[in-house]
Formats: structure tokens, C-alpha cells, sequence
């Protein structure tokens, strides 16, 4: 499922405990009701098992409404579950070594410094994770908040799809956009939310005006 271009605008991260004692996989169903048409499968305490488990389970879901799924940092867990893509980070498995094993999948990669636009890394990526956007308490181990100007900057810089990510709310949903983001992507915005329909139908009325 290589991508010539990124047609996704709503992009949800979800882990169990980011769903705060709800079904993770009910709040995936209602965010994708809501307009969510991406989702990504991030579940970094859990060994590859229990990691396999939790997607089999998501991918009958998103596979229901024809919704890619993306597994965070597991090629193990990509290629058994035969999801869409997979996601990595600065200190995860390489895009140039993911590509030889997955040329099929979609391959997100996170962007943290302005360096990385012009690596071999990026060059292979499917879509940059812009991350964060703003600051938030569910990804902490990054070194730069990017805000407004830094997606403007990297947009500048680069023609790859940019998914941005970090603290995205209904308030500050279409500025992301406006600033060069082609997909926000978001956590606790619909995963926390009492009502994920209702919050990813909130974003995504934002980001289609």
C-alpha cells in the first residue's frame, strides 16, 4: 500500500491506557464514525505479543471500514497483522532498513530537528510525523515543540506529507493546518474524550472548512 499521495486528514494514535478504562477498540470504531481515517496502534509497554493480540483485534475493526492501520515500532507486529504501515521514531528500527522488508507498507517516520529533512531516512518515508507540535504529556521524550512556525519552516523544506502531532485540540486545529500540515494527528483529543464520535467529528469539521 505504497503512497503517491496522502489522502488521510485525520489521523488517530491509540493505546489502551490512553483510552482511560474505555475498550480501546470501541473508541477506535467511534472515532472512525466521527471522521478519523487513518489509525495508528502504539503500544510501547507491551511485549510483541500482547502487541500482535491488541492488533488483530484493531485491524478487524479498521479493515471493517477500510481505515489503514499503522503499528508503532513493531515490524514483527506490521507483518503478522498485515497492517498498512508502520511508524518509527528517531530510535527505532531505520526507514532504509524497514523498506527492503516492508516495500508494500506505508512507512511514517518522526520528525524532531530540521536535520532529518535531509537524510536518506526521510528520502524513503511515505509521510513525516512532525512531532511535537505542541508539548504534551503523552510524548515526552522529544527535544524540540515545533509550533506554528516550525511546521511552516519544514513545509518550506519539503514536499513529503506532514502529519503533525503533540497537544492538536478543536482550538488549535485549522492554525496546524493553515501553518503547512497536511493530517493532525491526536491522542488524547479523542482518546480521553467522553464522547470520541463527538471529538473526532469536532476535529474533522475544523480541518475541512
Amino acid at each position: 500500500m505504497r503512497l503517491k499521495t496522502f489522502p488521510y486528514s485525520l489521523y488517530l494514535v491509540i493505546s489502551q491506557a490512553d483510552c482511560r478504562g474505555k475498550n480501546f477498540l470501541e473508541v477506535a470504531e467511534q472515532a472512525i464514525l466521527g471522521g478519523v481515517d487513518i489509525i495508528q496502534l502504539r503500544e510501547k509497554n507491551d511485549d510483541t505479543e500482547i502487541f500482535l493480540q491488541k492488533a488483530l483485534q484493531l485491524i478487524e475493526v479498521t479493515n471493517k471500514y477500510n481505515i489503514p492501520l499503522i503499528i508503532n515500532d513493531n515490524i514483527t507486529v506490521a507483518e503478522k497483522a498485515n497492517s498498512a504501515g508502520i511508524h518509527v521514531g528517531n530510535h527505532d528500527m531505520a526507514p532504509t532498513e524497514l523498506r527492503p522488508l516492508v516495500e508494500d507498507k506505508i512507512i511514517g517516520y518522526s520528525i524532531e530537528d530540521l536535520t532529518q529533512l535531509d537524510n536518506e531516512q526521510t528520502a524513503v518515508a511515505d509521510y513525516l510525523g512532525i512531532s511535537p507540535v505542541f508539548k504534551t504529556k503523552t510524548k515526552t521524550d522529544t527535544i524540540i515543540e515545533w509550533g506554528l512556525e516550525g511546521i511552516n519552516q519544514i513545509r518550506q523544506l519539503t514536499q513529503k506529507p506532514l502529519v503533525a502531532i503533540g497537544n492538536i485540540q478543536v482550538e488549535n486545529a485549522k492554525a496546524v493546518i493553515h501553518a503547512g500540515a497536511d493530517c493532525l494527528a491526536v491522542v488524547s483529543a479523542i482518546c480521553s474524550a467522553a464522547d470520541p464520535q463527538k471529538a473526532a467529528y469536532e476535529l474533522k469539521n475544523e480541518i475541512v472548512k
